[in-house]
This record gives C-alpha cells, sequence and structure tokens, in this order.
C-alpha cells in the first residue's frame, strides 16, 4: 500500500496552532513504516509569517497538491476575504479527483468560499455560526458537531476538535489500532464523546455543588438497571417532587429523564467497546426497557447502531488491526 499524502496548505497570518495539529499528527514518523508523505504548501511557495512570533518555510507552492491523497486548510486568516482563484481551483481540483478536502476550524471557510460545500454538510467553530450560515445558506452546518465528513469533504469544530478531526483521517486511511495507537502518544482520548457520530454528546454531569443531588447521581449509576421515578427520587432526597425536579434540573442543566438517558447511553456506549456482551444483553444492564428502546435512543443521539458502533470503537476493532 502506498503512503497517503498529505498536503498542509498555509496561508498569511496563520495561526501556529490550527497549523501545528495537522502538522503533528500526519508528520508523525515510525522508522519502518511512514503513516504519511507530508508535504507544506504555499499559494505561491514562499515563506510565511504567522499571526505572530514564526515564519515558516513551505516545501513548495500549489503544484504539490496536484497528487495528494489530503489537502487540509488549517484556519481562516480572515473571514471576509476569499481564497484567491488559484487556491480555489486547487481545492476543487483535488476533490474532483478523489481527495479528501479538509477545513479545520475557520478553515471551513476556504472550503465554502471555493464552493465545495453546496449542499453538503459543515462545521465550523461556534463563534462564527451566525456569520456562515448568512454567507453560505446552502451550506448544512452542523452546530453541535466535533467534526463532519460529507463525500470526503472534512470540516472540523474549533480549536481542538481539529485534533478529533484528523484522528478521525487517521482510522480512515490506517484504521483504529493505528489511530488509538497516536492518541497514546499524543496524550489524548482517541475518539471523543460523539466518536464516529462526530456529534458533541451533551454532557452529562459527574458532580454538581448540591450535596443532595451528588449523592442522588451517585446512588443513580450505581443502579441504572432498576427504574426511576421523579417520586421515588423526590422521596430520596427529602424534598417534594416540585422541589426536587427544580433542584435537579438547576444542578445538572438537564431533566431527570434527560439525565438518565444520557448516563445509560454513556455506560452503553463503554460496555459496547470493552465488553462482547450482546445488544439486548447492554441495554438491559445500562436499563433500558427493551433492546429496541436502547438502539432507537442510540441511534437517535449518535446517527449510528450500537453495532456499528462496537465495530468501529470496539475491542474486536482494535484485535481486527493488528
Amino acid at each position: 500500500m502506498s503512503v497517503p499524502k498529505v498536503g498542509l496548505i498555509v496561508h498569511p497570518h496563520f495561526s501556529p496552532f490550527h497549523f501545528s495539529v495537522p502538522y503533528m499528527v500526519f508528520g508523525m514518523s515510525r522508522p519502518d513504516n511512514p503513516l504519511f508523505e507530508l508535504v507544506i504548501v504555499a499559494p505561491d511557495g514562499q515563506p510565511l509569517e504567522s499571526e505572530r512570533a514564526m515564519t515558516l518555510k513551505p516545501d513548495g507552492g500549489l503544484e504539490l497538491l496536484d497528487d495528494v491523497d489530503i489537502a487540509v486548510v488549517p484556519g481562516w486568516h480572515d473571514l471576509d476575504e476569499p481564497p484567491s482563484d488559484e487556491l480555489a481551483s486547487a481545492l476543487r481540483r483535488c476533490y474532483q479527483r478523489g481527495a479528501h478536502v479538509v477545513g479545520l476550524c475557520y478553515g471551513t471557510y476556504a472550503l465554502a468560499y471555493a464552493g465545495l460545500l453546496e449542499n453538503k454538510r459543515a462545521s465550523t467553530h461556534w463563534l462564527a455560526e451566525q456569520d456562515f450560515l448568512a454567507r453560505f445558506p446552502n451550506v448544512k452546518l452542523d452546530t453541535n458537531a466535533l467534526y463532519v465528513e460529507d463525500q470526503r469533504l472534512v470540516t472540523s469544530a474549533g480549536t481542538a476538535a481539529g485534533l478529533d478531526c484528523c484522528l478521525f483521517l487517521v482510522r480512515e486511511f490506517h484504521g483504529a489500532k493505528t489511530a488509538n495507537s497516536i492518541a497514546r502518544i499524543m496524550v489524548v482520548p482517541p475518539h471523543r464523546e460523539g466518536g464516529q457520530a462526530q456529534f458533541i454528546e451533551q454532557p452529562v454531569a459527574m458532580s454538581t455543588q448540591d450535596a443532595h443531588i451528588n449523592r442522588l447521581l451517585d446512588y443513580l449509576r450505581e443502579n441504572l438497571a432498576r427504574p426511576h421515578s421523579i417520586d421515588d427520587l423526590a422521596e430520596r432526597t427529602a424534598m417534594s417532587r416540585r422541589t426536587f425536579t427544580r433542584h435537579f434540573q438547576r444542578a445538572t442543566g438537564m431533566s431527570v429523564m434527560e439525565w438518565l438517558v444520557s448516563e445509560r447511553l454513556r455506560q452503553g456506549r463503554e460496555l459496547l467497546e470493552t465488553t462482547s456482551l450482546s445488544v439486548d444483553a447492554v441495554a438491559e444492564k445500562v436499563g433500558f426497557q427493551t433492546g429496541t428502546s436502547f438502539r432507537q435512543h442510540f441511534k437517535q443521539r449518535h446517527q449510528v447502531s450500537p453495532r456499528d458502533w462496537r465495530k468501529s470503537f470496539g475491542h474486536e476493532a482494535g484485535l481486527r488491526q493488528q
């Protein structure tokens, strides 16, 4: 198998952080078997200054994109400034011949200006949500996604989500085992909440500033398989139903049922990844009344089935890559 080639495209006043994420992931070398061939591309092939404190010497100009398998735009320096006609054309040519084209954080703007994201799903930094929607009404912006892949167009949310996005591409080209290995070297999780489904998981409160609610959360985690009614939980906290629901919502940001579903899904994902229990057995263990209910909630939250999740992130997926 040939080594995939990555073109990392820099632009005026680029962010050193956004540049360094794909540079480290795709530039990581293994003496016996390099994972990627990385080339640094500047539109005119000349050295460029970052937003501060750094000057970068590229490997060449846009001609280097002619044979890349992945073209990456790491951020973008000015949301009001489209890429040059030459860069936009180069990105379109990359895509037309089958390469992945990637926009990290505001790099999504470069892809959108180039016309690549028309009627496609995409993600970018939440701070730019309203601006992006106004500029590119035909792009299906997913404001809750860590990263989105739509027909080889890959875009990410801000800052650290670029790392999630790059690790996703490592999984695409080299499998879960290699991506997990790189994640361990970088001391980051191989996939954050949402995983393959690419959506930010609604946070499940682990603890709050309310001691009564904290004790209840500990109890619920230890007894997820049991049914829980609002009245029973209110009695356990020595509150009226109305007072309890108000305290719980204020402490966790969720209703009791929302919290239970989120926690059951979180523990369900862990069991899918670390055990060989059947999906129905996992459903029962985490408190869903039926396997069907678990599957429905899981698909609604993650856009994939429990079986597909296990296939991608479970223990056996790692074994298959060995």
